[in-house]
């Protein structure tokens, strides 16, 4: 392959994502080398030979071994004595919600918690080619026998949520175990979903669509919207539930601008960036979700009003 297409990749990933602008370039230097980019908090290249392209509606595609073994395990480690019962955004309200949508158990790391943590998730930013500033904290999923997640999109229909870094653009679903039979990602609305064969290793509920079986170290990149910022309805998608065995997997949802810093929590105000705070800090979520309610060292809380960490 010629060395200059990879020059001039080099040179836009610089200009496009310069936070990254320590990366290391490996030019090829003969027939079977491939480009590889190290970032300076990630000690794990990125091999663009591994990605394929699954879907243009939506755009998805898969990174196969993406995460290692040990780093799969060191996430589940970390999440399996802290998981609480999966919650869903309502359309309406922004509120959290519990709801038979969503069967699953899960928890939220705390971003750059440690050393794995934070070069996986310089690996994402470097892939996705989206700021880390614009990602949440990475989400694991415990899936149990019969458990799913019904098909659902990571776009927010409540201007609420809308306001805390606006649209998820991209969503990066890390698989940190293998299944013997379910679980298999389905999306619903893919254009896609004629050309894939399916034999009986499938379950009924990924023969509806377009799916992806879950394989431990690979991840699945798709888009929520359009390029041109429109939301994109064939993105629709879902977990299907477990048959046999149990499925771990990692979630990052990135936003179309900072979540890291809530527009009018820039300045470490005393104040609300949700409306909904109030009641769900009544609820208790201060204490369950405090990395999102009250912040951390690196992150401004979204409700440090309602939950009393500050004063006016």
């Amino acid at each position: 392959m010629d060395p200059r297409v990879f020059l001039l990749f080099s040179l836009c990933f610089f200009f496009l994502f310069p936070n990254l602008s320590n990366a290391a370039v490996q030019i090829p230097g003969g027939k079977e080398s491939v480009l590889k980019l190290t970032t300076a908090t990630s000690s794990v290249p990125l091999d663009p030979t591994r990605v394929t392209q699954i879907s243009w509606r939506p755009r998805a595609f898969i990174y196969r071994g993406f995460l290692t073994d040990n780093e799969c395990d060191h996430l589940i480690t970390l999440a399996k004595d802290k998981l609480e019962k999966s919650m869903v955004a309502d359309n309406d309200s922004g509120k959290s919600i519990e709801s038979e949508v969503r069967t699953s158990s899960g928890m939220f790391l705390k971003k750059a918690q440690d050393d794995v943590v934070e070069s996986i998730e310089a690996r994402i930013a470097a892939w996705t080619f989206l700021p880390p500033e614009n990602g949440e904290s990475i989400q694991i999923l415990h899936y149990e026998h019969g458990q799913k997640y019904e098909p659902h999109f990571d776009y927010f229909h409540d201007k609420a949520n809308q306001e805390l870094g606006g649209h998820r653009v991209a969503t990066v679903l890390m698989y940190l175990s293998n299944i013997e039979k379910g679980g298999e990602t389905v999306f619903p609305n893919s254009e896609s979903t004629k050309t894939q064969p399916k034999g009986s290793d499938w379950s009924d509920c990924a023969k509806d669509g377009y799916a992806v079986k879950p394989r431990k170290g690979d991840a699945l990149l798709f888009f929520s919207l359009h390029p041109d910022a429109t939301t994109d309805p064939s993105s629709l998608h879902g977990s299907c539930p477990v048959i046999e065995g149990e499925k771990w997997s990692a979630t990052k949802w990135i936003h179309v601008r900072s979540f890291d810093t809530p527009m009018n929590s820039a300045n470490g105000d005393c104040v609300d960036s949700n409306p909904n705070c109030p009641a769900w800090a009544l609820q208790g979520e201060c204490k369950k979700n405090p990395l999102y309610m009250v912040g951390s060292e690196d992150a401004v809380g979204n409700c440090r009003k309602s939950c009393k960490v500050c004063s006016s």
